[in-house]
């Protein structure tokens, strides 16, 4: 039985794709949900990276609020989290340090070039969770579809 679910999330609506599916599994077993938006600033050289990066936190701590208030007004019991730092290494320290049963999360499904190029973070919680690791698919959503 999972008691708490780790979400990632990029701030993307195909990374917020997987929701409603936690949304019903953790309504069926009472589990708390994670959610956890990893930021970081690119900052050009010669530039101070503080006004930068307190910048992406902040909107980040937003994002993942918002969320957690649409979830609660839903009766589910959810907690943002913002952590700074390199995106698959974030949401494996975080998993171990709040010792969440589950990780979720949905993937972009890359391939060739731009899964070289980019990488996979799904791919590398995956190979490296000592938790179970939930992957869906996401897909786009029709224009005009909300």
């Amino acid at each position: 039985m999972y008691q708490s679910i780790l979400v990632p999330l990029d701030g993307s609506a195909l990374a917020e794709a997987i929701l409603p599916e936690i949304e019903k599994l953790a309504r069926c077993m009472g589990a708390r949900i994670l959610l956890l938006r990893v930021s970081r600033a690119h900052v050009f050289p010669g530039k101070d990276p503080t006004k930068a990066e307190i910048q992406v936190v902040r909107r980040a701590e937003e994002y993942v609020a918002e969320i957690r208030d649409r979830l609660a007004a839903k009766g589910l019991d959810a907690e943002a989290h913002v952590r700074y730092g390199a995106v698959a290494e974030e949401i494996l320290t975080h998993s171990a340090r709040n010792d969440v049963d589950l990780i979720a999360m949905s993937t972009h499904g890359r391939s060739g070039l731009g899964r070289w190029a980019l990488g996979s973070v799904a791919e590398k919680i995956v190979r490296r969770s000592q938790k179970p690791v939930l992957l869906m698919r996401a897909k786009a959503r029709p224009e005009g579809e909300d």
